[in-house]
């Protein structure tokens, strides 16, 4: 064997340690990401993700306003549900004539109807959870960390962990390639 193609076939070794190495430790959460986020392209026609109902007017002069809305959804969380009323979003959809309320403290959605201000579904969002699982922040709303902490620490890993894999992978790809071109001259 030639010193440059001993060369490549050292570089060769070093990258395959590099890539057992980090592979082996992050094999569950490259696949835990890889599924959950299979689950979240799929989330609309596997069921993940509540259906939007239609409210009884979508006519937008004939809504009540938003402060309703939002009274009438914590009230229910609160009385109905007995859940935290803290509310993370309120995702309006005019063609609908609905308002979708998602909550901080757990994973309930209530649709209310925008021209009479009433609850018309009550769902669980598990394209939510399986989003905080995809990210790593899951661990961040149990343990309820300030700025989430776990979940800037797990994707940093993970996505620097996919770099160096598909650096390192590139190389055990291509140097048994420059190897066996080496030989042939």
């Amino acid at each position: 064997m030639s010193a440059k193609t001993e060369k490549i076939a050292q570089s060769t070794r070093f990258y395959r340690k590099i890539h057992k190495w980090i592979s082996i430790p992050l094999f569950v959460f490259m696949f835990l990401i890889g599924f959950t986020g299979l689950l979240l392209g799929w989330k609309k026609n596997i069921g993940l993700l509540p259906s939007t109902k239609m409210g009884s007017n979508v006519e937008v002069k004939a809504w009540v306003s938003l402060d309703s809305i939002q009274a009438s959804a914590q009230r229910f969380a609160k009385d109905s549900l007995g859940l935290s009323t803290e509310i993370d979003r309120i995702d309006v959809r005019p063609q609908k004539g609905v308002a979708k309320i998602v909550f901080i403290q757990n994973f309930t959605e209530l649709q209310v109807d925008c021209a009479t201000g009433k609850v018309v579904s009550i769902a669980t969002r598990k394209s939510d959870i399986i989003e905080k699982i995809h990210d790593g922040s899951i661990l961040d709303f149990f343990i309820k960390t300030p700025n989430d902490e776990i979940k800037l620490f797990y994707t940093t890993i993970l996505a620097l962990g996919l770099i160096l894999l598909s650096f390192s992978g590139f190389w055990l790809w291509y140097n048994p390639k420059r190897i066996k071109k080496q030989k042939a001259l």
